[in-house]
């Protein structure tokens, strides 16, 4: 079945990539398979469907399947990230989604250096200013890329948002608008190392629009593996 879901899962974004009506840098997607809840035997059934990157949300169950899993994968971090458990979040994954502050990115930046890795991260906006959603306000994002861009183990390369759910698509449509927007905007300013090639928007619920409207990075779980087991 996961094969079978990932397959429609292909067909879907090469469909929403033909109905783009903006610009993109590329025609292409890339899929994070969200894994929170699932058993290792899934992942690695999606692995082997054609599965490349791995997202989960809990340092602690990421590190868990990793010490099992026999796959060589890209593992990312969505989840919201504390300062007490950055240490292990640098030594696992390879890119961090969910950076929000300059406080998180300072610890980031200071653990990476110390195995002297350059860290992949995201910067997360709530564009749609949800309180009970982390993430920096559209309006504070130049701060926070000016400050980043000048640590030396750090290195931006894109946006994440997190859209409210919503029952119709076309009401969440002008949010991913907005956040593409706010993305093109960003890629005009001058930096040193950060180079944004990704825009991460789009889950199970959503994706379509969200690629509809310029995502080329989408979390999706719960359609690639069914329901969540709690």
């Amino acid at each position: 079945m996961i094969r079978e879901n990932l397959n429609e899962i292909q067909n879907k974004i090469e469909d929403s990539l033909l109905k783009r009506t903006v610009t993109a840098d590329s025609n292409s997607v890339k899929l994070i398979a969200v894994t929170k809840n699932h058993e290792v035997a899934d992942m690695q059934e999606a692995i082997e469907a054609g599965v490349l990157s791995i997202g989960e949300n809990r340092i602690q169950e990421a590190i868990s399947k990793a010490a099992t899993l026999d796959r060589e994968v890209e593992w990312h971090l969505l989840g919201h990230l504390q300062t007490n458990k950055v240490k292990q979040a640098v030594h696992l994954f390879d890119m961090i989604h969910s950076v929000d502050s300059k406080k998180i990115a300072v610890e980031i930046n200071k653990e990476a250096k110390k195995i002297n890795k350059i860290q992949d991260v995201l910067l997360q906006v709530n564009i749609a200013k949800e309180e009970s959603k982390f993430g920096i306000y559209a309006e504070d994002l130049p701060d926070l890329l000016r400050d980043v861009d000048q640590m030396e183990s750090l290195h931006v390369c894109g946006l994440m948002t997190i859209a409210p759910i919503c029952d119709n698509l076309e009401e969440v449509r002008p949010i991913f608008k907005n956040m593409f927007h706010l993305y093109t905007d960003m890629k005009q300013h001058k930096f040193e190392k950060t180079d944004l090639k990704w825009l991460s928007m789009g889950m199970s619920h959503d994706y379509t629009a969200a690629i509809e409207e310029g995502a080329n990075m989408v979390r999706i779980g719960t359609a690639i593996f069914g329901p969540r087991q709690y």
